[in-house]
């Protein structure tokens, strides 16, 4: 995960906010030849943005308008991103209609907001999209059967960096956004893809997920439960928030998979494992030492030492077992969050280069 930079974090606008914005200046554009410029729409919360327009022009049917998305100091990976929306006219009666263009997705698999064979356009988006429309049909007493065509050049590389492969949205990106701002560092977009990731699990069939906080240890926990694409979650930093969720919304079997520094903070009753949100407790790891049968002069050392790595390292030389004792800590304090006595969890630590270095067996939280 990037590091939050200091001073004041400027917000920015998601890309459901960018598309109902061109929506507006297009469908103007369409009906009367002149496109609004900056175009401002309301956001659920009631905001007033103004957008600049990027491009716009009027085609033989319709009229499409562009908007370059500024997600202000977040690091995300649609920043700069131009969303091209093309507005004309659909069959009698049929409303407003979305349509994926050139890098956008389609879902494919169930499980998501959306049925699958739709255009990856989120509902509030599309919410957002029909009130901007509604206003300019009532002020240019324009048609209201409109055919909404999103547009992100090169989204289907862009989205090679997000969920939406694992998701099962192919061919692009996902047109997002439930209040029309970006807020730098909320990580709100990551906690919606660990939900969105359990709800596609579930939809599937699949019994057994997996989170992890990096590539590394999520390539070890596939390769060693076998688990497909769909089981694995993307957890980064945010056990709480897949475990919460898990609450709600139980499987059969829940893995969390992690670098020995991550399940020690686990094992403290850390649920955010991000080093913002505070660091290991070698005098809390001082004591697991000493319950791995480490001595005194040992244990006494820990307080002092560089890192978790460096310590777990000095307890495997001495035959010490501190990383089951970690990992049981571990699961005690994610049982207590996900609370589903049904479900069997399990803790899997790694090290930096993909081997197992302990592992609980699977207990049931009851």
């Amino acid at each position: 995960m990037d590091e939050m930079p200091t001073g004041e974090l400027r917000r920015g606008w998601t890309t459901g906010a960018c598309a109902a914005a061109a929506a507006k200046s297009a469908y103007v554009g369409w009906v009367t030849g002149e496109f609004i410029d900056p175009v401002v729409i309301t956001l659920p919360g009631g905001q007033q943005p103004a957008f600049a327009l990027a491009s716009h022009a009027v085609h033989a049917e319709g009229a499409q308008a562009g908007i370059v998305k500024d997600a202000g100091d977040d690091p995300d990976v649609t920043h700069g991103a131009t969303v091209l929306v093309h507005v004309g006219p659909a069959p009698a009666g049929a409303g407003i209609v979305f349509q994926a263009g050139e890098g956008v997705g389609t879902v494919t698999l169930p499980g998501l907001p959306l049925p699958v064979g739709e255009p990856a356009i989120n509902p509030m988006p599309r919410e957002m999209i029909r009130q901007a429309l509604a206003e300019t049909q009532a002020a240019t007493s324009g048609p209201r059967d409109v055919t909404v065509t999103i547009a992100i050049p090169g989204g289907d590389i862009i989205a090679q960096k997000t969920m939406n492969p694992r998701l099962g949205i192919v061919g692009g990106l996902s047109i997002l956004g439930t209040t029309g701002i970006v807020i730098p560092f909320s990580c709100a977009a990551w906690i919606h893809s660990i939900h969105r990731g359990i709800d596609v699990a579930r939809a599937t069939g699949l019994n057994h997920v997996a989170g992890a906080t990096g590539s590394t240890s999520e390539a070890a926990i596939r390769q060693l439960h076998g688990l497909p694409e769909q089981a694995l979650i993307d957890m980064g930093d945010f056990a709480g928030g897949m475990l919460k969720y898990l609450r709600k919304h139980p499987v059969a079997r829940v893995t969390i998979a992690g670098g020995f520094a991550k399940m020690v903070k686990l094992g403290q009753g850390m649920l955010d494992l991000h080093s913002r949100a505070g660091p290991v407790d070698l005098a809390w790891l001082s004591d697991r030492l000493r319950e791995a049968g480490g001595g005194e002069d040992l244990a006494a050392w820990v307080p002092q030492a560089n890192t978790a790595l460096e310590v777990l390292q000095r307890a495997q030389a001495a035959g010490l077992p501190l990383a089951e004792v970690v990992a049981g800590y571990a699961w005690t304090n994610a049982a207590r969050s996900l609370g589903v006595p049904d479900s069997e969890l399990e803790i899997a630590v790694f090290d930096r280069q993909g081997g197992l270095v302990a592992k609980t067996p699977f207990r049931k939280i009851g």
